[in-house]
């Protein structure tokens, strides 16, 4: 009972309130158009937990990354989204791996619930830019052989997810806002399935929580980097 009432107090009634009207409405989506694929039901609502532990800046969030990216996999193969299965299974998990190594071992002030956050150089961004455009023309090809499903969109999903796990394991605050970007295009992309089986508007709708779910973990981050005395 403790630990439950521990667990009410670490999110405030907005973070509540947003976990909480992003799991209805994935809810409804999902009995409204697919009622089925109950994987899609469950990856949707693992993201989306897992959002809502990162904007705390806890490391519970990269262990549920690791599930969410292995059901997503799965989710994209059904519609021969290779680059985004390719993309969660080979590059998100393990990086997810890497984060939650990094966050375990670098808690502030001894606190493992909250990672501390890292303020990246100049130099950085710009050895980011440098290496994301690389891994964006290597995909291309790749995707290109793999005959991926719209092939542009699914080349830039992988340009952003790149660079938001890459700033995931550096600890950056603007990993947030890398996948915002990733989620626009991941909603761009499935409308485009949806328009082909109507079920995968519920994923659209899933990306569309990630999206204010990770536009809030940025504010969240900004804001405890403050609190750590990171400008």
């Amino acid at each position: 009972m403790k630990q439950l009432r521990a667990w009410g107090r670490y999110f405030t009634v907005g973070e509540w309130l947003l976990w909480g009207i992003s799991s209805v409405v994935i809810l409804v989506s999902f009995c409204l158009f697919d009622r089925e694929s109950y994987i899609t039901l469950a990856a949707s609502l693992v993201g989306v937990t897992s959002l809502i532990f990162a904007a705390k800046g806890n490391p519970v969030s990269q262990v549920l990354m690791v599930i969410f990216s292995i059901l997503y996999g799965i989710i994209s193969y059904t519609f021969a989204y290779y680059g985004e299965m390719i993309t969660y299974l080979g590059m998100t998990m393990p990086m997810a791996v890497l984060a939650l190594i990094s966050w375990l071992r670098n808690p502030f002030e001894g606190n493992r619930s909250q990672v501390k956050v890292n303020a990246i150089s100049k130099k950085e961004v710009a050895f980011l830019w440098v290496l994301t455009a690389a891994v964006t023309v290597a995909f291309y090809f790749i995707l290109r052989f793999f005959h991926t499903a719209n092939l542009l969109p699914s080349t830039l999903s992988v340009s952003t997810s790149f660079a938001a796990v890459y700033l995931t394991f550096r600890r950056s605050p603007y990993y947030a806002l890398a996948y915002a970007a990733n989620d626009v295009v991941l909603m761009v992309l499935w409308v485009m399935a949806a328009l082909s089986e109507v079920r995968y508007v519920s994923v659209v709708v899933c990306f569309t929580a990630f999206l204010v779910n990770d536009l809030y973990g940025f504010l969240s981050w900004r804001k405890m980097g403050k609190r750590q005395g990171i400008a």
